[in-house]
């Protein structure tokens, strides 16, 4: 079910820290797929799929670099789109190596 033209409300534990009923995916695309990807359940990356397509969430992890995702959940999209190992390879050793990585 849907809270008017906002997120279906099964989304709104992912977004514990927002205003969930301001959210809409035009508007806040780039934290919704992020946040997706990185903590929401099955359910919920099937509802981004359907919403959006493969194509665009495959561009999407190209231009951000897979930032804010695991080296295991990259190397699920890696097998998912076809995502060059190159490039992801790079990503997961560029999220070993950050700021969090330090501690």
């Amino acid at each position: 079910m849907r809270t008017g033209k906002g997120l279906p409300e099964s989304l709104r534990p992912f977004f514990w820290d927002y205003r969930f009923s301001k959210l809409s995916l035009p508007d806040d695309k780039d934290l919704i797929i992020r946040r997706i990807l990185s903590q929401g359940s099955w359910q919920a990356v099937r509802w981004l799929r359907k919403e959006i397509g493969d194509n665009e969430l495959r561009e999407w992890l190209i231009s951000h670099q897979g930032r804010g995702l695991s080296p295991r959940q990259l190397r699920y999209w890696e097998l998912i789109y076809s995502l060059p190992p190159r490039q992801v390879n790079q990503w997961v050793q560029d999220s070993k190596n950050g700021v969090w990585a330090q501690r």
